[in-house]
């Protein structure tokens, strides 16, 4: 592991974002293996011992100075930034996806010490509380944004869990803003199809409850329309286009609102709803949503073209498989997140997420080098082949035993030699691919 993010480091210089609290210059000697251990401790929860009290990059005192001064959410982002732009540079990544998909979904986690930034949820925690890590991936198989829940969104009232999901789309790390994003885990009211609508974003969640969907027509007052056609008996519930126009201006106010951060999307509740019923304001954007989600329906039901349907389910596969992936990195502690503080709980699941990121992209150069490596060899590779290439295979990386913080990257522009195709096979892992 250790190595890896060395080797990372060496092709984007990803841990120079890591720069001093006070004046954002300051430099000490080995800084970047102090950040690499920490990492490596946060990331796989293994906490700060034991240490090398004989090597002062690795210290107890020195680690807990650089986590206090160096290791905080806002250089775990330009880090992440810098991990995303490499991603997106890497050849074989066009075949997979333009950065435009993203999935969001969350991974839970048990919180076994007295916080308050926890919250209970029989159904994941038991009798404990916890609380989940909300993270946005892109179709390039980069982790672009994260926040933490208290408890689990599914527990929340109404529209509120796909409002975190929203804020947590406002707020990337980097890469380019997706114009697509799928989820199986969250509200699809017409009031959030409307207000990630007028956001920009194709909102696709994964219905549940098909049969109750209902399909909706719009017609501009004073305008004539056709038929529908086939859909005419299907369409007959209308939009009031009536409200969206008399609200306008006061929805395009909470949309810039959103953009620059001056309210947060969960905020949005006391202006969407009172006493049960809707606002004007809040029945606007459903009006307005009810156009978006019935798009979104007609490209789900469609029986002639299923591109939409698979591209939902495999991006959804890859959520599911980085969550794995997430899993077998935090694994000590039982994959119990021991912080009391909800800063503590992002600095760390953020350093998670910064090192699954390395890890893909780690994958991602080596599966690029071994593709050019056999072409070049005179073999031929379909694009369809590699286009369902995963970077979430992780036989090449050991987790357990010690860890060396001893850098043995090679040499500027060489590689590590790649597996010889008639060596012995290892068991093989079915769980990181996606299917077909």
């Amino acid at each position: 592991m250790p190595d890896l993010l060395f080797e990372v480091n060496a092709w984007t210089g990803f841990l120079d974002a890591f720069v001093h609290l006070g004046d954002g210059t300051t430099r000490m000697k080995d800084l970047s293996t102090s950040v690499v251990a920490l990492l490596v401790s946060e990331a796989c929860n293994i906490g700060l011992a034991p240490v090398n009290p004989g090597y002062e990059a690795l210290t107890r005192a020195r680690l807990v100075h650089v986590d206090h001064y160096y290791l905080r959410a806002d250089t775990i982002a330009a880090a992440n930034a810098a991990l995303i732009a490499a991603q997106a540079e890497v050849p074989i990544v066009k075949f997979w996806g333009e950065g435009l998909l993203a999935s969001v979904d969350g991974l839970r986690f048990v919180v076994p010490v007295r916080t308050i930034s926890a919250a209970p949820s029989p159904k994941y925690f038991g009798f404990k509380r916890g609380i989940t890590w909300l993270n946005a991936v892109n179709d390039q198989v980069a982790g672009i944004g994260q926040m933490v829940v208290p408890g689990t969104p599914r527990d929340s009232l109404h529209i509120l869990d796909s409002l975190h999901i929203l804020d947590a789309l406002l707020n990337l790390d980097g890469g380019v803003k997706p114009e697509m994003v799928a989820t199986d885990n969250a509200s699809y009211s017409d009031m959030v199809f409307g207000l990630f609508k007028i956001l920009g974003y194709n909102f696709s969640p994964w219905f549940r409850d098909l049969d109750d969907q209902r399909f909706w027509r719009a017609t501009m007052p004073g305008v004539e329309t056709g038929t529908y056609g086939a859909l005419e008996d299907l369409a007959r519930n209308r939009v009031n286009l009536n409200k969206v126009i008399t609200h306008w201006p006061d929805m395009l106010k909470v949309a810039g609102s959103l953009v620059t951060n001056q309210v947060r999307a969960y905020d949005l509740l006391r202006m969407f709803g009172r006493d049960g019923r809707p606002t004007p304001l809040g029945a606007a954007f459903a009006e307005y949503g009810r156009i978006a989600k019935t798009e979104h329906l007609l490209r789900v039901v469609d029986p002639v073209d299923d591109t939409y349907r698979r591209q939902m389910n495999r991006h959804l596969t890859v959520q599911e498989s980085r969550h794995k992936r997430a899993r077998d990195v935090c694994q000590r502690k039982r994959g119990t997140i021991h912080q009391a503080y909800r800063d503590g709980m992002e600095d760390q699941l953020g350093a998670l997420g910064l090192v699954l990121n390395a890890i893909v992209l780690w994958t991602t150069k080596y599966i690029d080098a071994a593709v050019a490596q056999l072409r070049a060899e005179g073999h031929e590779i379909r694009e369809e082949d590699i286009a369902r290439l995963s970077p979430l295979k992780h036989r090449n990386l050991n987790l357990l035993g010690r860890y060396s913080f001893t850098a043995s990257t090679p040499a500027a522009g060489a590689w590590r030699p790649l597996r010889d195709p008639d060596a012995p096979e290892l068991d093989e892992d079915d769980d990181g691919g996606e299917p077909d």
